[in-house]
């Protein structure tokens, strides 16, 4: 459910306490980089933050076709400056940079619009290459986010609550070429890159669950990755033991039951025991004080923090957690209608909910 827009903030710039919580990879964050000019990476160390995340499009870096696409100095490229800023801060305080690669360009996906995947793998592998070469300290790289949603990805049919088939399955096997293309691309540039695919969601135009059973390539053979990317949201408190969703729904409760799914898809392939896929919890949230336009929930600022404090618990425990990441830093911007998301751990005016504490302590 990530915005891919840092929302315009009516915020007083936090200071960050100097003495400041061990940062850990066990927890990943969203929000800008930085506001008025002031870098807000203090924050991130404040928090434990091991994880910066952040979202490049390659419709808006590369608007037209590069001559040279492997090349990030080619002129076609407009790479966002906000990367080298995230990456130079992060490395004053021990930060790494995630970066999630989405969205089509039309000249690469028959001039839809840019959820639709490109029509040959291979133009979004060399954009990875591209992108790499440019960002060498760059590590964790996510493919997409939340494929299984329509407004994100194309082409994409509903599931219907029933296994894909048929057509159904041109949506996963789509997504898995462009995954594999980009897992072979950015193993090339660098051995030591990290590729995270998967890329579902709670629900979804194809339940988390079903999408898994569907992740092939054409040849019937699994995509390649590292890490399985999944947001865990949830309007229930985190709880491993609680009843399973149902409905191949997986929430922040049933990440038991998805990495049981995924060692039962991916059994067949040279994954060992011991490196069966971790998951990369990149979008955690709990909207705080009233309704809003994207959750049909919300929770008291109290009950938020309290769900942080039991899901790191979890996250830190689990030991097939990666990383649990929170969106976001702050609050959303307001709406003429008044439905925002107040998602942050801080409001907009600079204020901390105890939903900070609950992450900085947790």
């Amino acid at each position: 459910m990530h915005r891919f827009w840092l929302p315009f903030l009516l915020a007083v710039l936090v200071a960050a306490p100097a003495q400041a919580t061990p940062v850990t990879q066990k927890k990943a964050i969203w929000g800008p980089a930085q506001l008025d000019g002031v870098s807000q990476f203090p924050i991130y160390a404040d928090l434990g933050a091991g994880i910066y995340q952040y979202t490049v499009r390659w419709d808006a870096v590369a608007p037209t076709k590069p001559a040279n696409p492997r090349d990030p100095a080619d002129p076609a490229y407009h790479w966002p400056a906000d990367v080298d800023f995230a990456l130079a801060e992060g490395a004053k305080y021990g930060i790494k940079v995630s970066v999630m690669v989405i969205g089509a360009p039309a000249w690469a996906n028959g001039g839809r619009d840019a959820r639709w995947a490109p029509d040959d793998p291979r133009d979004f592998a060399r954009f990875t290459t591209a992108a790499a070469r440019r960002w060498p300290a760059v590590r964790d790289w996510m493919i997409w986010s939340e494929a299984t949603k329509k407004q994100n990805f194309q082409p994409l049919r509903a599931d219907h609550g029933r296994r894909l088939k048929g057509k159904g399955l041109r949506g996963p096997h789509k997504y898995a070429q462009i995954l594999d293309a980009a897992y072979g691309a950015l193993k090339a540039v660098s051995p030591a890159n990290q590729v995270i695919g998967g890329s579902t969601f709670t629900v979804g135009t194809v339940a988390p669950l079903r999408w898994i059973k569907a992740l092939k390539l054409p040849n019937g053979k699994r995509p390649r990755m590292d890490l399985w990317g999944h947001n865990p949201f949830t309007a229930r408190a985190p709880n491993l033991k609680a009843p399973a969703l149902g409905n191949g729904y997986s929430d922040f409760s049933d990440v038991d039951n998805l990495a049981r799914a995924l060692d039962r898809a991916f059994r067949h392939t040279r994954l060992k025991k011991e490196h069966h896929l971790k998951l990369f919890l990149s979008e955690f949230s709990l909207p705080t004080d009233h309704a809003n336009f994207e959750f049909n929930f919300f929770v008291s600022r109290a009950t938020q923090a309290k769900r942080i404090t039991d899901a790191l618990k979890i996250a830190r425990a689990y030991k097939r957690i990666y990383t649990f990441g929170y969106l976001s830093l702050y609050d959303d911007a307001p709406r003429a209608d008044g439905q925002q998301v107040e998602r942050g751990l801080i409001t907009r005016d600079g204020i901390r909910k105890p939903g900070y504490a609950a992450f900085k302590n947790g």
